[in-house]
Parts: structure tokens; sequence; C-alpha cells
């Protein structure tokens, strides 16, 4: 296990977003907290959302007065592709669980435990599955509580899988889910907490950047700025169906002959199965040119995520499972319109034809796509009303408020 290096937030920057009610909270929580430790724990610096809020959530926390370091364990590929097989399974994947599988996750948890013997925190917050087998090594004076933040929807799990890591997760102190439906009921979890997720206003991702700049990033992927753009920003993965958004492209372009479609993933670490489902993808798409499929081994970075986003008339994420889904936010915080899979944590985010389009089929959310084409003017509302949904519920400071008022309870 390795603690992360992490850039530098200024708190200041952020007031802006805030209400006067919350900030008046938010600073009297930080004051409570004072002169207490913090460690976060995942499985990867580097790619997917739960890497992505930590490097701006503990920068912005410590410039908080939060003292907070960030920790990431450490496995090679074996471990990698049990963890994938986990997070798939949790979902509802089939498949058994093996005993080599089951020694795998121990094994590895078990040799990145040696890292805690030095640890003084009062928190320590465990990032899904990977390393939720970390609590049976804790020190034998360790006073710390203890946390559990679960990213996916666990309501429905492949129950082999499940009933292993119960066995870990039943340990800690606190469980912290996106939403309640995406506990599994029939457990007995301490102190079960709903925090969404959040994104980074002040972002390379995020920070507002006007739409020439925008679209003079996208040329460089091939892009034609002078015809619409429907766009998808997600990892490869059967749950983000982006085999789904190719056909609903397809469908669309019988009708609007002149959009195309970008396809813009991240090949995280901790993902091997990554690179098979982006294969499929390519494949899907054969030699249409209008199909743009690129990724951070392309040069995309958050700077050009941002630019694709604020460059598109329309924002998918159709998602068949989803533990939140960042990038529904990250669209409507640029004001896009966004039509989401019907799904997880997708349904937090979008109201129903209020400021996007939920959607259960290819067929239908074609036609939502087609609509938005048709009429600019019901995108620009809708994304009007996106952001405003986004500043008041999703944004960094409210995630970070929601954790320490869990910590003060905890702690006392």
């Amino acid at each position: 296990m390795e603690k992360v290096q992490i850039g530098i937030k200024n708190f200041e920057e952020y007031r802006q977003f805030l209400d006067k009610d919350v900030e008046i909270e938010l600073d009297y929580y930080i004051q409570l907290m004072k002169g207490k430790k913090i460690a976060m724990v995942n499985s990867t610096a580097y790619g997917g959302g739960v890497s992505e809020i930590l490097h701006s959530l503990v920068p912005l926390a410590r410039d908080m007065g939060i003292d907070i370091d960030w920790w990431v364990i450490k496995g090679a590929e074996e471990f990698y592709y049990v963890t994938k097989a986990f997070h798939n399974c949790l979902q509802g994947q089939e498949g058994e669980l093996s005993d080599w599988a089951k020694k795998i996750l121990v094994y590895y948890n078990e040799m990145n435990a040696e890292a805690m013997a030095d640890w003084d925190y009062d928190i320590v917050v465990i990032h899904d599955p990977q390393p939720a087998p970390l609590i049976n090594y804790r020190h034998p004076h360790d006073k710390a509580k203890w946390v559990w933040r679960c990213h996916i929807d666990t309501s429905t799990p492949n129950q082999e899988y499940w009933d292993f890591l119960y066995q870990f997760i039943s340990k800690y102190d606190s469980c912290i889910f996106t939403m309640r439906d995406f506990a599994n009921e029939g457990d007995v979890l301490n102190k079960l907490i709903i925090i969404p997720p959040s994104i980074d206003p002040l972002s390379n991702k995020n920070t507002e950047i006007g739409i020439e700049e925008a679209k003079s990033i996208i040329t460089k992927f091939g892009v034609d700025i002078h015809r619409p753009l429907i766009s998808q920003i997600s990892r490869f993965d059967p749950w983000k169906d982006p085999l789904g958004v190719i056909d609903v492209y397809k469908i669309v372009k019988k009708e609007y002959p002149s959009v195309q479609l970008s396809l813009v993933g991240s090949m995280a670490t901790d993902d091997p199965e990554g690179w098979e489902y982006l294969y499929r993808t390519l494949r899907r798409a054969g030699e249409d040119y209008d199909i743009d499929i690129v990724t951070n081994f392309n040069g995309v970075s958050n700077r050009e995520v941002n630019a694709f986003q604020t460059a598109s008339q329309v924002i998918l994420q159709k998602s068949i499972r989803e533990g939140f889904g960042l990038t529904v936010a990250e669209g409507m915080w640029k004001r896009r319109p966004v039509v989401g899979g019907n799904t997880g944590g997708i349904k937090l985010q979008i109201d129903d034809e209020i400021n996007g389009y939920l959607v259960n089929t290819v067929e239908e959310c074609a036609e939502r796509v087609l609509s938005l084409l048709r009429n600019p003017g019901l995108g620009e509302q809708m994304g009007e009303d996106g952001r405003e949904k986004v500043r008041k519920n999703f944004l960094l400071t409210s995630h970070i408020l929601k954790y320490l008022k869990l910590f003060e309870e905890l702690l006392s």
C-alpha cells in the first residue's frame, strides 16, 4: 500500500457555489473535526470515478483544515481480474466464486495490511470490494472507526460473492451507499448512510470553457464541428452499454444523417476487462467514420473530456446498471441535455422530462435523442435546470459536508 501524492485546492474558490446556510454548516463541521485524522483507501489512483473524486476531495478537504490522507492498495494482474469479477458479480452477473479467487483477494489484502502497522487515524474509509478485507488486519490497539464506502449497486448480487464479502463488511462501524436501494436489505449493516458521489466544478474536466475552444479541441480527434454531435463518456464496460449506444446512433442516423457519435473512455489500471470490451466496441462501429472512439491512450485527458461534453448537442449515459454515473452530473453541469439509462444513481440525477430523459431501450433512447436534435430550445432549458440540480446536490463541497457529519457522529 502506498500514499498518493495529491495536488492543491483552494477552498475559498469553492464558496461561490454554496448557499449561505450550507456554507455556515460546512464551516461548523470543519471546526468539529480539527485534530482528527482520516484515511481514504481504494484500489487505484488513476481511472474510474472513485479515484477522480479523491483527486479533488482529498486536497480540498486538506485546504479546509482536515487532516486527511489517501492510500492505494497494490496488486498484481491476478488480483485485478478477481476484483473485477467481484465488481460485476456484486451487480448481479452470474458466475461461481472459486477458492482460488477467495485466496487471491485475501492474500493481497493481507500483504497490503503491513503498511497499516504505524497508522494512527481516527477514521478509515475503505472504498468498494477490493480493499474490504483490510479490516481483518487492523492493529489490535486500533481505535479508529472504519467505514465501508460502496459505489456499486449490490441490491441483487450474485449471492455467493456477496456472502463472502459480507463477512468483512459486517465488521465496519458504518456503511455508505449511493442509494438506499443499492444495499442488500436482507443483511444487517452497521449504520447505513446514503451519500451520493460528486463532481469538482473547478477541475479541468468541469471548469467552464468557451464553445469555440471546445470545438477547436475536438477537431483534433476527427470531429466535424459543423455537424451535430452526440457523445458518451465512460469506461468500455458491458454495464455502460457502448454497443447499445452505437445502435442508438444508427437509428438516429437514418432520420438525421448529419449526426456524429463520439465514445470517449478512460482505460483504468484496475479494469483488465476494459480492453476486451473496447475491441468489441470497435468491431461494432466498423468502418463508419462518423463514429469516433477515443481513449486516454489517444491523448484524451480531463480537458478533452470537458470539450467533448461542452460541444455535444446531446450527451448519453446509456448504462444498464450504474452506481452513480459521474458523467451525467458533468454533462448537466455544462448545461447539456443528458439522456440516461433508467437505472441506479442516474435516476437520482435526471428528473425525467425536466432536466433530461430516462430511457429503458435502444429505441426509446433514439427517440429522445431525435427530439432534442430537432428542438434545440428544449435542450437548452433542460441544460439550465440540470446545472442547478447539480449545484444544489452533487458538488464536491456537499459531498465533504456529508462525510464530516458522519465522521463527527461516529467519533462522538
